[in-house]
């Protein structure tokens, strides 16, 4: 369709509020911004004119919301016992469009047959590379005639959006694939895992804690636990800490210039004796002689270019902000244009970039204006160009701010706080370090050396901005070598050592990037599923610790040998998926390779959970129910009547006697299991299967006409007493056979 306007291009955003930003900013240039609504609601359509290389178009601009498409199992893989968890590394996976996302689908289809091409304007990262190809299979299979292309940007501001439509590219099939092949490798091992733990553990314990529906779900994640591990490992760490006393010497000095301390060069000693001789050496010779003093410049650096897991940890360490509501707060800043986009590893901005006009946007701020002002006159020697932290993802700069704002009305304080730190980041990095002069004095008494420092700031430079950061003077007195005097104090002090604190939300984002699990834009995520799950708790001050029920799943796989609950597996994923977004390793060996090592690991956990079990038993109170897992299952006796999804099943519970039952309870299902010997039900179980026969007999004796009617009536009437013999045990009857049998009977 090419009559109106030219080229007629259909334009897709991942979010309403990034579409609407960019028909707007793009509607200027070409005449009037009109919308009307789409199928969905919630995703309107913009409609303006415009020019994309001297070429005459009319642009459609609509959005999804995240991704279109959910990856799952086949329909018979989806229930839990609908098959052995092991079958779930092989089990047929597909994507398809979900019920709440059929809205958007029939939009793109209706939109994509009138127009000629396709421009993507989703998230430039991996997962937005990915949404963007869930976009063209739905575009495309309404209209194969598309011309495809992409558009880079960072920022909603006029000029990145007006570069990015003028400089279209293909989109990365390569990005895409990474995202696929993790996604199928996160399904398959933690459906695997979180069923077989789930099923296996639930029952066996008494917990004291359900999801919102009332369930317990016990979920594995190949994130999920390195994270809890890491809460875990600290936690061990302090509780087999044993206290250890130490000894050490402190001296100080006080004249009229100020007060000296001096720290003893050994540091400290945990010989009790050995401290006290040589402390008496000390007393009985406590002469001090100066023996050399050095005066050298400090500089304090500005922090690199902000990137989104610095970002995450200073917004704890700062304002006790979580890594999770850090990142809903920025992306909301940025889909209002105030800031670049948020998820990125760069930490270098690149020399092509005109951070003087970012400055220039804050000369206008009430409390930070005046220090862009004094970075922008070249007398004042304040500017530098900002250092390099060696990471470029190739696709985003670091964060910085993209609009002048001294505050918007929508404002909550966390927006305020996130938006100051992005500013007073940027303006720090482009800033002098922080300048100071450093006294070191080392003396000697008795043989013994000890040292003291003093520091004097000159320039505070970017320290004056940058109000998250301090570093103050401390004066001591003024010394020459040689000179002696006699200390004011000198003394020998005890102490013990001391475990090192709780992971904080920082530490933890530290210890997640540093080997790799998860990426910039999910660890808050899979930092929030550990609490979610009650597998660890946060206090006020952002520490972590694991819960009962974390510890005992890490200390369980840790017995059984295997190191799931370690970095060194994701990490190793994690490679993979960067070397398939770099075209170095193909998508399919990877989860082949991956999945084969994975199923390999599941099903020797499976012939051990009884470690885990014991693990269990250590922090839980085993309950009078049997455990779910399907493992237990002796022989399938039929359809469940109640459910009729699942099967009724002959188990033995953990004291070895039988139950009889639907296996998907209690989980999706209210046929209780029998539970303990079956023996005592034999007799209560015999009339319930002689009453199997009742609606046979009754078949036959009203449809066959070789039966006297005499003999019908006898019959019926010897049937009718045999019900109210039978009618005692229905509710065995009803547990046995199911439902549907004993409502037909009643």
């Amino acid at each position: 369709m090419s009559g109106r306007g030219g080229t007629w291009v259909l334009n897709v955003a991942e979010k309403p509020s990034v579409a609407k930003s960019v028909a707007e900013i793009l509607s200027h240039a070409g005449g009037g911004l009109r919308s009307r609504d789409g199928r969905s609601r919630y995703n309107r359509i913009f409609e303006f004119d415009y020019s994309i290389r001297g070429q005459r178009c009319h642009m459609l601009m609509t959005s999804v919301t995240g991704h279109l498409m959910e990856l799952e199992f086949d329909d018979r893989f989806r229930k839990w016992h609908s098959c052995d968890p092991a079958d779930l590394y092989h089990a047929p996976v597909r994507k398809h469009v979900p019920q709440d996302k059929l809205d958007i689908k029939r939009t793109l289809e209706e939109e994509a047959r009138k127009c000629q091409w396709l421009v993507l304007w989703l998230d430039c990262d991996r997962e937005g590379e990915n949404i963007a190809f869930e976009v063209v299979e739905v575009c495309t299979s309404a209209n194969h005639h598309l011309n495809v292309w992409r558009a880079h940007f960072s920022a909603l501001t006029n000029r990145e959006i007006h570069e990015a439509v003028q400089n279209l590219v293909r989109p990365n099939r390569l990005f895409s694939d990474a995202v696929d092949a993790r996604q199928e490798i996160d399904l398959r091992i933690g459906a695997s895992f979180t069923r077989f733990q789930t099923l296996l553990l639930r029952d066996a314990f008494v917990l004291d804690f359900a999801g919102a529906d009332g369930n317990i779900v016990l979920s594995y994640g190949p994130c999920q636990f390195p994270t809890l591990g890491f809460i875990v490992e600290r936690y061990w760490e302090i509780q087999s800490h044993e206290p250890e006393e130490f000894w050490t010497i402190n001296c100080s000095h006080t004249s009229d210039n100020g007060t000296a301390t001096f720290n003893w060069m050994r540091g400290h000693l945990f010989d009790y004796t050995c401290s006290v001789i040589i402390y008496e050496m000390c007393v009985e010779e406590p002469t001090a002689t100066v023996q050399n003093v050095r005066h050298q410049e400090k500089l304090k650096y500005p922090p690199y270019p902000l990137s989104t897991v610095e970002l995450q940890k200073r917004a704890s360490r700062y304002f006790r902000i979580s890594s999770e509501h850090t990142m809903k707060v920025a992306e909301e800043l940025y889909q209002a244009g105030f800031i670049s986009y948020p998820r990125t590893e760069t930490d270098s901005f690149s020399s092509s970039m005109d951070l003087h006009a970012i400055v220039r946007e804050q000369e206008q701020h009430p409390i930070w204006g005046p220090y862009a002002l004094q970075l922008l006159n070249t007398e004042s020697r304040l500017w530098r160009n900002p250092g390099s932290g060696g990471h470029d993802d190739k696709a985003h700069p670091p964060i910085h701010p993209t609009k002048f704002s001294d505050g918007e009305s929508s404002w909550s304080q966390d927006h305020h706080k996130i938006y100051e730190l992005v500013v007073r980041h940027f303006l720090a990095c482009v800033s002098q370090p922080a300048v100071g002069a450093e006294t070191t004095v080392e003396i000697d008494i008795a043989g013994e050396q000890f040292s003291a420092s003093g520091r004097t700031i000159i320039a505070k430079n970017y320290l004056d901005v940058y109000r998250f950061e301090s570093w103050g003077d401390y004066i001591i007195p003024t010394y020459t070598i040689g000179e002696q005097f006699l200390p004011t104090t000198l003394t020998l002090d005890s102490g013990v050592t001391r475990p090192p604190p709780l992971l904080s939300e920082s530490d933890l984002l530290s210890c997640m990037d540093k080997a790799a699990i998860g990426t910039d834009a999910t660890m808050h995520d899979h930092i929030k599923k550990c609490l979610d799950r009650h597998y660890a708790t946060k206090d006020s001050n952002t520490r972590f610790s694991p819960t009962n029920l974390g510890e005992a799943l890490v200390m369980g796989y840790d017995v059984m040998g295997y190191e799931l609950w370690k970095p060194y597996l994701r990490s190793m994923m994690e490679c993979d998926m960067k070397a398939v977004s770099m075209g170095t390793k193909i998508k399919s060996e990877v989860l082949e390779s991956c999945l084969q090592q994975m199923k390999a690991c599941f099903l020797d956990a499976r012939q051990n959970k009884a470690k885990l079990l014991e693990a269990m038993g250590i922090f839980f109170e085993r309950s009078n129910r049997s455990g779910g897992d399907t493992g237990n299952a002796v022989e399938i006796v039929r359809p469940c009547g109640v459910c009729r999804e699942s099967n009724m099943g002959l188990k033995r519970n953990s004291n070895g006697h039988f139950m009889v039952g639907c296996l998907s309870y209690p989980l999706f299902c209210s046929a209780e299991m029998l539970c303990g010997c079956l023996e005592p039900y034999q007799k209560q179980l015999l009339p319930a299967r002689y009453a199997l026969l009742v609606p046979q007999v009754l078949f036959f004796l009203f449809s066959s006409n070789f039966v006297d009617w005499r003999y019908r009536q006898i019959m019926t009437l010897t049937i009718w007493a045999a019900l109210v013999v039978v009618m005692p045990h229905l509710e065995n009857l009803q547990r046995f056979v199911g439902l549907d049998l004993v409502i037909f009977l009643a």
